[in-house]
């Protein structure tokens, strides 16, 4: 019998459903999943159809801090507990001293370090909060290792970062002929900048080459001004946020590749999913899916915020459009042996099996 596996969560964005649904399915009643309205970036928000319990989100001082009310009895909850690895979430810690206090097993998730890196002097915070963890659970191969080096006696696990199925892993039949962006369109991923250095390319695109924006955020109503300014309605095409499996892999099928104007996050590896490379900005503070990049195989790095060189790099890649076709079937293999919800939801469930940890 595994043991009951609780998660609570900041917020339970939709792309995280098929990642949820597989632990249903895995745990069925042993699994219990709880989460506020929305992140500490509001346009980060929870898709209701996979909540479990909701949870009140009372952000103090402009958003830096988090209290979640709805938690008081998970300090007494038998099983394992998973919390974000977050020291702004102010609960977490609460929770995490009084679990540890009665001898019950809580996981901590998230990312190893803070986006600064593993030398941020804010590390020194996030370090206190992983000692009162029974496991860590980080998102890549590096990072373990990297925080085993740091803590050696406590249980690391690495759970890939994972948005889609094996099963939904397709290289859909097309003319791939677009550029595609699919993320939030805050300003640290920079749309705005990708709309203004892809005008400067169209003199060097086929006619019918579009840039596809799938996507929402405070960024969008500065980009749909500058689409009518400039008159580039046939060109950028605004979609909005699109949760459809289906409907993206629409539109990465009629993508020659897709595009990283800010730092890499999630999309990497659903871009992957469905066979389509990635130009990725070169200094960005990236997330560590950056690790699935391997620069000429499946991504093309240009320079950070330059629209020339981002220009010479879509250029090379349309000259070599073919033989960036064939490679579709090989990336998308890669990541479906690396990236998948299965992969990551099997990490949790082993943990519920292990009655020693």
């Amino acid at each position: 019998m595994p043991s009951r596996l609780t998660i609570v969560q900041t917020a339970l964005p939709d792309y995280r459903a098929g990642f949820y649904a597989e632990l249903y399915r895995l745990l069925d009643t042993n699994f219990s999943l709880y989460g506020g309205a929305h992140y500490f970036e509001p346009s980060v928000q929870t898709d209701n159809s996979i909540l479990h319990k909701k949870l009140e989100n009372k952000f103090l001082l402009g958003n830096r801090f988090l209290w979640q009310r709805g938690v008081r009895h998970l300090a007494l909850e038998p099983g394992i507990v998973v919390l974000e690895m977050n020291p702004r979430i102010l609960s977490n810690w609460w929770l995490l001293y009084k679990r540890k206090s009665k001898g019950l097993k809580t996981v901590l998730w998230g990312h190893a370090w803070p986006r600064k890196g593993k030398n941020s002097p804010t590390d020194r915070l996030r370090h206190k909060m992983r000692k009162l963890a029974s496991t860590i659970v980080v998102y890549t191969k590096k990072q373990q290792e990297e925080l085993e080096e740091k803590m050696p006696a406590t249980h690391i696990l690495a759970a890939p970062n994972a948005l889609m199925s094996s099963a939904v892993m397709n290289v859909a039949a097309g003319k791939p002929q677009h550029l595609i962006y699919v993320g939030r369109l805050t300003p640290e991923k920079k749309p705005l900048f990708l709309v203004q250095a892809f005008k400067a390319c169209l003199p060097d695109l086929p006619p019918k080459t579009k840039l596809l924006i799938v996507g929402a955020g405070e960024e969008q109503s500065k980009i749909a001004t500058f689409i009518e300014k400039h008159h580039l309605e046939n060109r950028v095409v605004l979609y909005g946020h699109i949760s459809d499996t289906k409907e993206l892999e629409r539109l990465y099928a009629s993508s020659l590749f897709s595009v990283s104007p800010g730092y890499v996050g999630l999309s990497i590896t659903q871009s992957f999913g469905f066979g389509v490379p990635m130009l990725v900005s070169r200094d960005e503070p990236h997330s560590p899916e950056i690790e699935a990049a391997i620069e000429g195989d499946n991504v093309v790095f240009y320079e950070t915020d330059d629209v020339v060189r981002f220009r010479e790099s879509v250029k090379k890649i349309f000259s070599n459009r073919e033989e960036w076709i064939e490679k579709r079937g090989a990336i998308s293999t890669y990541c479906r042996e690396r990236y998948t919800v299965e992969a990551m939801a099997m990490v949790f469930y082993k943990l519920t099996q292990d009655n020693d940890r």
